[in-house]
């Protein structure tokens, strides 16, 4: 991926371990090593996923002292909402299917 290529939000959900870094801003601002605590990665492969994200514009950081705090930024995710929203009416359709033949059998 060339230098200047930014991230996008699909892009940046495309790893289970950015999905999980999400999660666990999603809670709290959190510190590069507190984020790097839970996982079995490099503190440098954390912040390669977090560069990612930042560029995604799903995760901000702002410097306090010597640290850097992250803290999600849940805005981006409305694209990826109104993208799955589409396809919910398949999703539902299916459903009433079954429902409907479920009840149909008893």
């Amino acid at each position: 991926m060339a230098a200047a290529e930014k991230h996008d939000v699909f892009q940046a959900i495309a790893d289970r371990t950015r999905r999980q870094v999400l999660r666990l801003l999603s809670e709290k601002e959190r510190p590069i090593s507190e984020i790097t605590a839970h996982f079995s990665v490099s503190r440098t492969a954390i912040a390669k996923h977090l560069h990612i994200l930042s560029e995604a514009k799903l995760v901000s950081g702002r410097k306090v002292g010597r640290e850097k705090l992250y803290r999600l930024q849940p805005e981006p995710l409305g694209e990826l909402q109104e993208w799955l929203s589409y396809y919910e009416r398949f999703w539902s359709n299916k459903l009433s299917i079954l429902k409907h033949t479920l009840e149909k059998e008893n």
